[in-house]
């Protein structure tokens, strides 16, 4: 038994890892300006704002992480392969908020954004599925489970949804994504307990 509880311990010790490890390449692609005044901030609010919902989407990702990884008892080899193709999906992250500050939140780079976060979401939702699925029955009701699989598919809807109107509006799009964002800030979805 101890055994496997390490097996879990190192899935979530390697995950968090590369949560801090893509943080900090996002925070390296910040930039100061060259003059020193406060008026040079201004033009880089795309920067700002950018980088500002990418740490709070990796913020989100891992509290959601987190919260699933204490259903998990011995991991089996598929969760462990969800759980990296998560990651490696959420490590394109840095680049993709460097493309959508460099071009000041321009149409492709933030339907790229938007499908980097459909397909991140995707593989989240995967990751959700299988760690449920496999839970104690005491611990992840059957409704549980049922908000969880709406809300995810919600939330999914929503980062699709932005990625088709960031093609026609881009910074509309871009508050979509924001908008989508919101319904993941509690791990554990609304009325899911008893």
């Amino acid at each position: 038994m101890r055994a496997e509880k390490i097996t879990a311990e190192r899935l979530t010790t390697f995950s968090d890892g590369v949560f801090a490890v893509i943080m900090t390449v996002m925070v390296l692609e910040l930039k100061a300006p060259d003059r020193a005044a406060f008026t040079a901030l201004w033009p880089l609010w795309p920067t700002a704002i950018s980088y500002a919902v990418s740490y709070l989407f990796v913020v989100i990702i891992w509290i959601n992480h987190h919260h699933l990884m204490r259903f998990v008892g011995p991991p089996t080899l598929r969760l462990m392969w969800i759980n990296f193709v998560h990651l490696f999906l959420v490590s394109f992250l840095p680049f993709a908020t460097a493309w959508v500050a460099g071009t000041r939140l321009g149409s492709a780079p933030v339907v790229f954004y938007a499908g980097l976060f459909v397909c991140i979401d995707i593989a989240y939702n995967v990751f959700e599925h299988e760690v449920l699925a496999h839970a104690n029955a005491a611990q992840v009701s059957t409704r549980m489970r049922h908000i969880a699989r709406r809300r995810s598919l919600v939330v999914l809807a929503g980062f699709t949804i932005a990625m088709l109107v960031a093609i026609v509006a881009q910074r509309l799009g871009f508050g979509v994504i924001c908008a989508a964002l919101l319904l993941h800030l509690q791990p554990e979805a609304p009325g899911s307990r008893p």
